[in-house]
């Protein structure tokens, strides 16, 4: 086997801890030695042990010595201590011969250091596809070159390493700007529409296009909605998956909904308020909201008191500022925010510049009507210059319907 392929098990392996791991990483290991795999590990939620640990004591448990081993690992090993004691210590003490490393970890506190720790013991550490020998193939175009190809680098490892970046993107964002990575969705027609003129919207998509809107709700921390969607829908917002506790994700972590009500005029009879998840609910008013609404549901959910400013969307209206909530959500460790509203919250997020991720689903149906619901409103902009721009654009088939994958903003 190539670097390559014990690289794309580790990304397999890493992948297992999609949605449980927050607000660590995800991140797969394999131990090599002597061209047969004698260990492997993921990182499975945070508090536990790392990728690395896993791997290494994976191997001891077959009876194998991991003296002389290479350790692929999809992120670069944690060197700081934290819930755990850092995966370089433990790397060491395997005696490790060498390290192969799918992407760099962003935080801070972590990035490059794994890399100088190790190579002062001893230990050989590379970037998969980088140099020559067995990691590299024969160079050739990389239809998705997510970082500028080096001379000598391996374009299959490459595209494996720019995998291992992007499994992170969400907590990659947050270490860096500490505030949650922000994915848009939506589901509508071909004309856009999300609901009709009097809101009813079940169902546009297929089954096979809402399961997989499920799963990105299981990889989320929280799910935001308007006071719109409560109003017209009354949703439970909860992660309904086989073998998943109602409300929760498959390892128990509560699925956080979060409702933006500058007004406090959620009902105290909707779902989100009254179900037995409420506590799981908060509901973010604007600090003029009535004291009295405030209190009534303050009772049920959390409340939070958000700054506001005005909209030029509702005629002057007061509106959560949605930067200063940004910023407290990542302060509580919200890494992954799925945004479910409906047009206005939609705009609200894409055309101010707060998503980073959009993924729209499309059936392959006309709603047409003037007033019939949009999936992004708002203003919109005056000059196609000012237009929200898509990347890194993908498609996939769900069934009948299509799914719109695509970071938010210009080609950098």
């Amino acid at each position: 086997m190539s670097d390559a392929q014990f690289m794309r098990l580790a990304l397999r392996l890493a992948r297992r801890g999609y949605g449980t791991t927050s607000p660590n990483p995800m991140v797969g290991a394999v131990l090599v030695k002597n061209g047969k795999i004698i260990g492997q590990g993921w990182h499975r939620r945070a508090g536990e042990s790392h990728a690395e640990v896993e791997a290494v004591r994976d191997a001891h448990k077959r009876d194998h010595s991991t003296k002389g081993a290479t350790l692929y690992v999809t992120l670069e090993p944690c060197s700081t201590h934290g819930r755990t004691p850092p995966c370089t210590e433990a790397i060491k003490a395997a005696g490790v011969k060498s390290v192969v490393v799918g992407a760099t970890d962003l935080n801070p506190k972590h990035r490059g250091k794994a890399f100088k720790i190790l190579k002062r013991a001893g230990i050989k550490v590379t970037m998969l596809g980088e140099g020559e020998g067995r990691a590299c193939h024969p160079v050739r175009a990389d239809p998705y070159p997510a970082r500028q190809q080096r001379a000598g680098d391996c374009a299959p490892c490459q595209k494996i390493a720019d995998e291992c970046a992007r499994l992170n993107e969400a907590f990659n964002h947050w270490i860096v700007h500490r505030t949650p990575f922000v994915t848009v969705k939506a589901a509508m027609t071909l004309d856009g529409k999300i609901a009709t003129a009097s809101g009813e919207s079940k169902w546009i998509t297929g089954e096979k296009a809402r399961a997989h809107a499920m799963k990105l709700r299981q990889g989320a921390d929280a799910i935001l909605v308007g006071l719109n969607t409560i109003l017209t829908d009354d949703p439970s917002l909860t992660l309904r998956a086989r073998n998943a506790e109602r409300g929760t994700r498959n390892d128990g972590k509560p699925l956080r909904r979060i409702v933006l009500d500058a007004m406090a005029r959620t009902p105290l009879n909707a779902k989100i308020v009254s179900d037995e998840h409420a506590a799981l609910t908060t509901i973010v008013v604007g600090k003029v909201a009535p004291k009295k609404r405030v209190a009534a549901l303050a009772r049920r959910v959390k409340v939070i008191a958000a700054p506001t400013v005005k909209s030029k969307i509702e005629h002057g209206k007061s509106k959560i500022d949605l930067r200063w909530l940004l910023k407290k959500l990542g302060n509580e460790n919200v890494t992954n925010l799925l945004v479910e509203g409906g047009g206005e919250v939609n705009a609200s997020f894409l055309l101010a510049g707060f998503a980073q991720r959009v993924k729209f689903f499309y059936a392959p149906k006309i709603l047409g009507g003037r007033d019939a619901r949009k999936a992004v409103a708002g203003d919109g902009v005056q000059r196609l210059a000012e237009i929200t721009q898509l990347r890194e654009v993908e498609w996939r088939r769900l069934g009948p319907d299509l799914l719109l994958t695509a970071r938010v903003g210009p080609a950098s």
